[in-house]
Parts: C-alpha cells; sequence; structure tokens
C-alpha cells in the first residue's frame, strides 16, 4: 500500500510547522536516506530524509511552501509499482504526542548553510533567510541596506527598521515558539533570581593565554560546581526530582532569528580548547541557520551572556524544563578594598535564576558562591 510522507516532530514542543519546500519532485525515484523536503521547526530548518523506497507523488493539495503543517500530517505518498495514491490528503490536527507515527520520514539532518544572494558586478550579499522573506512581502528592496549582522550579514531587524511607521512585523516561527517557551517557563516555574559579583582578576589574566571566551571559561567552571551540587542541574516531574545523568550545558546564542540555544554535551569530559572549538562550531551554525533541533535540546542547565554590550546584572529566564540559568555582566575594573589598601581589580557580575520548586535559596547561594569561587582561582579549578 502507498506509504505516507508526514511532518515528523523537530522538538519536544513542536506541534506544527512551516513546510519550507520539496527536495525531490513529483514521480521522482525515492531511495532510503534520500533527502524529500524541509521543514522549518521551532527554532531550525531541517531537511528530512526517508525511511523508504518508492516513487514520490506529491497530490494537487499537498501544503505549498510556507503552508503551517500540523505534525503527523500527510503531505504525499511513496508509491510502489502498479500502487495510485490517496486523493485528497487526510487532514490532521496538531497533537502533543511524541513521535512521527508510521511514514516515509526518518530523522532530520542539518542544512548547508543558506547562499548569499548575488547583486551587480557579482558581488554578493550576505542576507538571512528571514530578512529576506520580510523584505519580499513589504516590498523592501534589501540590496540597498545596511546589514548589523557579522560580516554585514542582513538581519530580520535591518529589514524591520527600513519598514514604514505603522507597518505590521509578522510573527515569525522562532519568535512564536520563543514566546511560547518564555511564557512557559513563568507558567511552570517558581523562579527566583540571586546577584553576586565574582572577582574575575585571574580569570582576566588566563584568558589572555587562550583563544577562548569567558563563557567558554565559565562552562568549564560551571559545569565543576554542578557536580558537587547535583540539584541545581535536576529536572522537576511529577513524581520526584529527576537528576541529570550527564553535565550539558546549554550556551545562550544571538542570531539573526532570535535567542538560540545550542547545547555543550559532557562538558567535564571536554578540555578547554575542546570546549572552544564545539562552542565555536555551535556559534557558527546557530548564525548560519544550521543547527538541528537535537543540537538544541537535552541541556541540564543554561549559560547566557550580556557583558558584551555593557549589561551588568539581569533576571535571565530559566530555559525550560531546567532549574537553573546563569547571566554573565560585563567585567568591570574596580577599586577594591584589599585590608587598608586600595587596589584595581576585575569585577564579573552575576545572576543565577533557580526555580525554587527544586532547590531552596539556601542551597541555590551555596551553588552560587562555589561558582564565584571558582571564578576567582580559575588556573587551581581547571588545573591550567
Amino acid at each position: 500500500m502507498p506509504i505516507p510522507v508526514t511532518v515528523p516532530r523537530l522538538g519536544w514542543s513542536m506541534d506544527e510547522g512551516t513546510f519550507a519546500g520539496w527536495l525531490k519532485a513529483d514521480g521522482e525515484t525515492v531511495r532510503p536516506g534520500d533527502l524529500l523536503f524541509k521543514l522549518e521547526g521551532e527554532k531550525s530548518v531541517e531537511e528530512v530524509e526517508s525511511f523508504d523506497a518508492g516513487v514520490l507523488s506529491i497530490p494537487a493539495d499537498a501544503p505549498k511552501e510556507g503552508d503551517r503543517v500540523a505534525v503527523g500530517a500527510v503531505l504525499g505518498w511513496l508509491l510502489q509499482a502498479g500502487e495510485s495514491a490517496g486523493s485528497p490528503l487526510p487532514a490532521v490536527s496538531p497533537t502533543r504526542e511524541r513521535g512521527t507515527g508510521e511514514g516515509a520520514v526518518a530523522f532530520p539532518v542539518p542544512l548547508p548553510p543558506n547562499p548569499s544572494p548575488t547583486a551587480g558586478r557579482g558581488e554578493r550579499i550576505p542576507i538571512s533567510p528571514r530578512a529576506r522573506r520580510l523584505a519580499e512581502q513589504h516590498d523592501i528592496g534589501w540590496t540597498r541596506l545596511s546589514g548589523t549582522g557579522r560580516t554585514g550579514r542582513i538581519r530580520e531587524r535591518d529589514v524591520a527598521a527600513a519598514l514604514p511607521t505603522g507597518d505590521l512585523i509578522p510573527h515569525s516561527a522562532v519568535r512564536r515558539a520563543i514566546a511560547a517557551r518564555m511564557i512557559e517557563s513563568r507558567q511552570q516555574t517558581a523562579p527566583v533570581t540571586l546577584f553576586a559579583t565574582a572577582d574575575a582578576t585571574e580569570l582576566v589574566k588566563l584568558r589572555q593565554g587562550f583563544k577562548a571566551a569567558y563563557t567558554d571559561f565559565l562552562l568549564k567552571l560551571v559545569a565543576v560546581a554542578l557536580h558537587q551540587h547535583p540539584l541545581l542541574a535536576a529536572r522537576w516531574t511529577d513524581t520526584g526530582l529527576k537528576l541529570a545523568s550527564r553535565i550539558d550545558i546549554g550556551l545562550a546564542v544571538d542570531t539573526d532569528t532570535g535567542l538560540l540555544v545550542p547545547v555543550v554535551r559532557d562538558v567535564p569530559a571536554l578540555g578547554l580548547r575542546e570546549i572552544v572549538d564545539q562552542t565555536r562550531q555551535l556559534i557558527d551554525r546557530a548564525r548560519g541557520g544550521t543547527l538541528s533541533a537535537a543540537e538544541m535540546s537535552g541541556g541540564c542547565f543554561t549559560v547566557t551572556s550580556l557583558g558584551a554590550f555593557g549589561v551588568e546584572f539581569f533576571t535571565p529566564i530559566i530555559n525550560y524544563p531546567e532549574c537553573a540559568i546563569l547571566g554573565v555582566g560585563a567585567i568591570k575594573r574596580v577599586p577594591v578594598m584589599d585590608g587598608d589598601r586600595v587596589v584595581a581589580r576585575e569585577q564579573l557580575p552575576l545572576s543565577l535564576t533557580f526555580d525554587h520548586r527544586v532547590v531552596d535559596g539556601a542551597p541555590a547561594a551555596r551553588f552560587f558562591r562555589a561558582v564565584c569561587k571558582l571564578i576567582e582561582t580559575p588556573g587551581q579549578s581547571l588545573g591550567l
């Protein structure tokens, strides 16, 4: 019988996505492992490949590029010799049940970087897919815009700034997903935020010997503190607290499409240079739009930084269902008392938001103090 090609679930909370186009033509032969179509999920665009073989049949009423499609919806059919497809396509409503059900789709694989459009004299003008879509919707000549992204890439916010006053900026799928996750975090947690300042003088000196960001060091130091205080990596469930089986830490990344949180796996097992390599790759993939949903799931703690913008303290929102998130501010050189002397020291403002259902204030404060102490002696803490 015909094998249905269905919409998979790309994220744990995904109910529907945006169909982004076929990668095979109607009537084309499909083999297991062939890429069938592109699907935009909560925070990423994935290429979906097939488990099965057959001839692709795309009905006339199949979703078109840009259409919203429910998880489990039938997009088309894989036919064997002598078979014909059913028509019209069955309707499917969004469902909270896991899995993709039976069908031809297998698992998503990362997309290659989006090619940059070309404008006069062969110049390549980098623009994010969302920015280009918004520009086309409002008839904005984006080739004349100046981009604020890396290497001059035109971002969605750059196009939005060029819209006439009063124009409506449609919500993107990523912005809707971010909004839903933020509301869910607020509704499902009892957040409390603590603030502290760590002496980062030695950390600043140590960083000068490594081509690493402060967050690379903090991932490793936070992992040490989480090993000492495992409840800060636990999750609330209806039956009890679920301890983390491995310390996987998310790193919040500002991208053209919105805030994404790729996860660095098994941080305690990685050396600092391995963390540097992994975070750079994940950040590049996040900003290039090639992160998979799997690379943004499964973390037990998150680190987010606004230090590059001069922000000191803030109240980060827990990346639910995790227990806690560490906000990192801007390091400042300030005068402090050292006995009877006034000396200049590097001060790092930190903000810890935690779920009070999972831990009380005192255990959270002990974890926070441990993080600060580790930051004050990073070389010793990391064995460098």
